[in-house]
């Protein structure tokens, strides 16, 4: 029997997704080439992102859109673009997200089925047993739209937010300066979205998604007349 991968540890996730890039994209530049140390920095979450996803043999969109997401900031780094392009590709990659999660109310699985109804914790032989033998199928299915349509709004509040911050942080660069230059300076600013992105946007992020699971359990819990303990896999 094949064993199952230990669950991910946020802090690792953190630390190198976030602080080891954000150093190295800061203090790189007085040792290595700003290029170069775009790469490095780079290096860590793309690394990390890819090993666990072949370590867990199944796909993450989630972790592959971050990924491609980025991919597509070392590639505008590297052609050096700056200012408004950046402020686009912040904000695009999570309105995406936004509009699939959106168009996924109306289908036959939303995307808050996909997040919250996992077999791996929630005990849904059980919950769609109970749902039937009460005819609370019905409800469950306006529940898991009403919860996708939340959760689509905090996609569309984190563009929002992204496009704002970086329209803040990615001011044009001096085209007179030389390249290298040019990319540390650039090498600076993504340093700073990195790190205030994760303060103002993912932290806030977290707590709404975090209530939006505690509504989600209380009002399943509700449905089948169930507490929420016995919702969950043991």
């Amino acid at each position: 029997m094949k064993k199952n991968p230990p669950p991910d540890n946020p802090l690792l996730n953190i630390l190198i997704n976030i602080i080891i890039p954000v150093f190295i994209l800061n203090k790189g530049g007085k040792y290595l080439q700003p290029q170069i140390t775009l790469v490095v920095a780079l290096a860590f979450p793309v690394i990390y992102g890819a090993q666990d996803y072949f370590r867990r043999g199944h796909k993450n969109y989630v972790s592959l859109l971050g990924l491609f997401n980025i991919l597509l900031t070392g590639s505008l780094a590297l052609m050096s673009l700056s200012g408004g392009w950046f402020a686009v590709k912040e904000a695009s990659l999570p309105l995406f997200l936004g509009l699939l999660v959106l168009g996924s109310a109306w289908t036959r699985n939303p995307a808050a089925r996909m997040m919250f109804c996992s077999p791996q914790v929630m005990n849904m032989d059980l919950i769609e047993k109970r749902l039937a033998e009460l005819g609370k199928l019905p409800d469950f299915l306006a529940l898991l739209k009403r919860t996708t349509l939340w959760l689509s709004l905090s996609f569309f509040i984190s563009a929002t937010l992204n496009f704002i911050l970086a329209v803040r942080i990615f001011k044009d660069i001096d085209p007179a300066l030389i390249a290298q230059e040019h990319s540390r300076i650039l090498n600076e600013q993504i340093a700073q979205m990195t790190a205030m992105g994760f303060a103002v946007i993912a932290l806030p992020l977290m707590v709404f998604s975090g209530i939006l699971v505690f509504f989600f359990l209380r009002q399943l819990a509700k449905l089948t007349g169930l507490p929420v303990t016995s919702l969950m896999n043991a």
